[in-house]
């Protein structure tokens, strides 16, 4: 029987979900995901998902774990972007202070020129942007 875009896109959530969960690989994932949108057959779309446990998609487990009161909503990647920012910042300070030492002067505090742009359009795109929860 023949199958539509509507059965590969269900297929092809089902494949995402599982490379979520890490029981497939990326390169796994884009191999079948290759297959599946070549797949005119329910029976060539099952072959795709077989030697994986079924995903109920609408019932997805809630996460045991908490996150943080701080951080709760925020998508994953916003915090990447945020700790990267962090990170780069501290290193640019304490450069700045070693260079200050050094020299016996005070030394213009240029971390600013990269803090500030940097943060600024982390904290629009933090208030602005998309939430981690999907409606």
């Amino acid at each position: 029987m023949r199958a539509s875009d509507v059965d590969r896109d269900r297929v092809a959530a089902v494949l995402r979900e599982h490379t979520a969960e890490g029981r497939i690989t990326m390169d796994e994932f884009n191999e079948r995901l290759e297959q599946l949108y070549k797949s005119k057959t329910y029976g060539e779309l099952a072959r795709l998902t077989a030697d994986l446990p079924d995903v109920d998609l609408r019932n997805r487990p809630a996460k045991i774990s908490p996150q943080p009161v701080a951080t709760r909503g925020m998508h994953p990647g916003m915090m990447a972007a945020w700790s990267a920012w962090a990170a780069a910042s501290a290193i640019n300070w304490v450069i700045w202070f070693i260079v200050s030492l050094a020299s016996d002067d005070f030394a213009y505090p240029w971390p600013l020129w990269v803090m500030g742009p940097w943060g600024a359009i982390l904290l629009v795109s933090t208030i602005f942007g998309r939430s981690g929860k999907e409606e």
